[in-house]
């Protein structure tokens, strides 16, 4: 096995815990198999470490809480199944915005809003997400739908009472305007926050949100350690998305939750306060975002 695909070493601990806002466990690794589909997710499929070993492994450096999401259907059915199983997990159900089109094309897309209604509404499912814009991907003919399907997660949260996961590409000025012209969720999170500070602080202003990935460590991102260093820290949250995004000097390989310390520390540096300090801050926003993982 090469350097480049084993998992990296487990950081130091933090000094206190902390949640990992969104994660995709449904997606181990360089695998890309899904838990339930491929094996026994106790077992180590393909030399990769089981799904209780890695929940494991960032409990032992202060990352014992995590939120689960599934963005199409199989992946928020599994999604389901695993916040019943692993109690360190809330969930998040939704349509990926590249997802809505596709369900369009072939159909089915008002069955597949029929069905997240529904597994939204199960417990320890805290999250309608990730849903928003991407222009990456989808090119202009996708647009419309993706936007449609945005607004129809916007008030699926709402009605709800859910927390909002955000997931924005190349889409900032669309993703605001769909939001200001919804009326947004109260609360309301930017996953894998990708903007500039003049962004960051249109959505600080509006009250959301901004969580921050493995991204805010690479050496070129000046632009988003700016945005992090004018968001308040009562707005701010760390995350995984996992298994991308791996914070350095791990970019490339495959991320996991216990990996969350290193991104916290390069936080805390960028925004010249001290670990415990935001490990205490993010821990609290994650409390009012998603409530208590003991229910």
């Amino acid at each position: 096995m090469s350097e480049r695909t084993q998992r990296p070493p487990l950081p130091d601990p933090l000094p206190l815990p902390v949640v990992d806002d969104h994660t995709h466990l449904d997606i181990p690794g360089d695998t890309r198999e899904a838990w339930p589909y491929h094996g026994d997710r106790d077992g180590e499929p393909n030399g990769e470490p089981s799904l209780s070993r890695l929940l494991d492994q960032a409990a032992s450096v202060n990352v014992a809480r995590a939120v689960q999401i599934g963005c199409d259907l199989p992946s928020a059915r599994l999604t389901v199944d695993l916040v019943r199983e692993h109690r360190g997990l809330l969930g998040g159900v939704a349509l990926h915005p590249n997802e809505a089109p596709r369900l369009a094309q072939h159909g089915t897309l008002e069955a597949a809003y029929a069905e997240i209604t529904e597994l939204a509404t199960r417990p320890r499912i805290r999250v309608v997400g990730e849903t928003g814009l991407d222009f990456y991907r989808t090119g202009p003919q996708g647009r419309a739908v993706q936007e449609e399907s945005f607004r129809w997660h916007i008030r699926l949260a709402k009605r709800l009472d859910r927390t909002l996961q955000i997931h924005d590409r190349d889409a900032h000025a669309d993703v605001l305007r769909v939001l200001d012209d919804e009326g947004a969720p109260e609360r309301t999170v930017f996953h894998c926050f990708s903007g500039d500070a003049e962004f960051a602080r249109a959505c600080v202003e509006r009250g959301f949100y901004l969580s921050f990935a493995g991204t805010v460590t690479f050496k070129n991102a000046h632009g988003l350690r700016d945005a992090l260093a004018v968001t308040p820290l009562d707005r701010l949250q760390v995350e995984t998305d996992a298994p991308y995004l791996t914070p350095t000097p791990y970019r490339g390989r495959t991320n996991a939750s216990y990996l969350v310390p290193l991104t916290v520390r390069a936080m805390a540096q960028t925004l010249a306060v001290d670990v415990p300090t935001l490990c205490s801050a993010l821990s609290a926003t994650s409390a009012h975002l998603y409530g208590s993982w003991e229910d």
